[in-house]
């Protein structure tokens, strides 16, 4: 046991923690890449579920628009057989652009949860549970509110059925995104592009904000049954 608490044990600890800082540190932003990449590749392998999903919730909806064809799908697995029948199978990554864009929603809301949170804390020690649920709101309906307009246009274009731009039909190219931003602005104004917004941020907000509750919490108790110290106070 004494071997084990020597001197020489203990330098190399602190020489194994160094050198694993070090690595940690030079190698973090590979990390991140990682999970961009992973983020990027969810996209890639969901989005022809997605968009199946789409067209099937919205089957036999009326809609106002004189640009959007009706569709007769019966079940999951017609979908996916007519819409490369009809349209190729690129069309099932319809909306893969905008969905692109969407994977930075998390990096949003937790740059404005953390901002938020150290504005806070310079005027207190501590933050109540209130605290952290409305910051945690807040920080997802600035999220939400930022790239709902993306979230409108990746509804529209994994639909699919609605005449575009006839020079460019590819779908979900940037210019048919912009295409299609312009055209929704033009039709209904700016508020076109927020249709809905008040549900999705019912929806998610509510979660987030919950979500940071208990991770806030989950992370004081973790640090409390270890015995450590927390640099961050909650």
């Amino acid at each position: 046991m004494s071997s084990v608490l020597s001197y020489e044990s203990l330098v190399h600890a602190v020489a194994g923690a160094v050198g694993s800082m070090t690595a940690m540190t030079v190698f973090f932003p590979l990390d991140t890449a990682r999970l961009r990449l992973q983020g990027v590749v969810n996209v890639l392998l969901t989005t022809p579920l997605w968009v199946v999903n789409t067209r099937l919730k919205l089957q036999g909806a009326k809609f106002r628009n004189e640009d959007i064809v009706p569709t007769n799908y019966s079940g999951v697995i017609d979908a996916f057989h007519q819409i490369i029948r009809d349209e190729g199978i690129l069309a099932l990554w319809n909306g893969t652009f905008p969905s692109l864009l969407l994977v930075f929603n998390p990096a949003i809301q937790f740059m404005f949860y953390e901002g938020l949170k150290r504005q806070l804390l310079k005027k207190r020690t501590k933050l109540s549970s209130l605290d952290v649920f409305l910051i945690g709101a807040i920080a997802k309906a600035i999220a939400t509110t930022v790239t709902y307009p993306m979230q409108t246009v990746q509804s529209i274009l994994r639909f699919g059925h609605h005449r575009l731009n006839p020079e460019n039909r590819t779908l979900g190219s940037l210019r048919n995104v912009l295409y299609l931003l312009h055209q929704r602005v033009r039709r209904f104004g700016i508020a076109g592009l927020y249709k809905g917004l008040e549900a999705k941020l019912l929806q998610t907000v509510l979660t987030a904000a919950l979500m940071f509750l208990v991770y806030e919490k989950l992370t004081a108790a973790t640090f409390m049954v270890m015995g450590l110290k927390s640099t961050r106070k909650h």
